[in-house]
């Protein structure tokens, strides 16, 4: 079941905040980047035609042959483990919700806006 858009919105900020609080999670990956398949497979296919390239440049004893080969098989490597990076898009709000809730957020902690919606909750 997909998260409405509150959910969605809430989970992205208590994620900041975690970040910004927790100095182990900085170091972890970031959710913006992330490993792209099709580089994957066509990394592997560069490492696969490079090994050729290199075998035969051994075979042959074209020294050039191998090199460039181990240069291919180098280059797949790299553009299979690189991340790519996502752009997540924010969606436009009017300005007049964004001006009132801007304000209101920074003046409080992110806890205490939850300890007060918990305790908005628990009242009505």
């Amino acid at each position: 079941m997909p998260l409405s858009e509150q959910e969605q919105r809430l989970l992205d900020e208590m994620e900041r905040q975690l970040l910004q609080n927790d100095a182990d999670v900085v170091s972890a990956p970031s959710p913006n980047h992330v490993l792209n398949y099709r580089n994957i497979t066509i990394g592997a296919l560069l490492v696969l035609v490079g090994l050729g390239a290199l075998v035969v440049g051994v075979a042959t004893q074209l020294i050039i042959v191998g090199i460039l080969g181990f240069v291919v098989m180098l280059v797949g490597v790299v553009l299979a483990i690189k991340p790519t990076r996502v752009e997540h898009v924010v969606p436009r709000t009017s300005a007049g919700a964004t001006s009132g809730a801007s304000a209101k957020a920074s003046s409080a902690s992110f806890m205490d806006r939850m300890n007060d919606r918990w305790d908005r909750r628990n009242e009505g």
